[in-house]
């Protein structure tokens, strides 16, 4: 019964955005109806927060996957590249001075 309820809520309400609180709150909501003892609920809130960070850490990291793929199909410059450029404009600069002082 508590696996089948864990992966009702897990679907139903997306792991990925469940805060602690609400997670606190649905909870309180089973032990109340006594759905599942004290312990379990807490075990339940435990196993549910792990779920929903990891689900967000994963979230992160496609999103941060997919827009580094989106930058490189429009071939933007990145921060990288704009330090690059300017680093070199420098340097063409200190070059150019240096040879009109000759």
């Amino acid at each position: 019964m508590k696996e089948l309820l864990k992966n009702v809520v897990y679907a139903g309400i997306g792991a990925a955005f469940l805060t602690r609180d609400k997670i606190e709150e649905i909870r309180g909501e089973l032990v109340t109806r006594g759905k599942m003892s004290t312990d379990e609920g807490r075990e339940f809130v435990d196993d549910l927060i792990k779920k929903s960070e990891s689900a967000k850490d994963q979230l992160e990291l496609w999103l941060n996957r997919q827009v580094e793929d989106r930058v490189k199909q429009l071939n933007l410059a990145t921060a990288d590249d704009i330090a690059d450029l300017q680093r070199k404009i420098a340097e063409l600069q200190v070059a150019l001075n240096t040879k009109a002082g000759e």
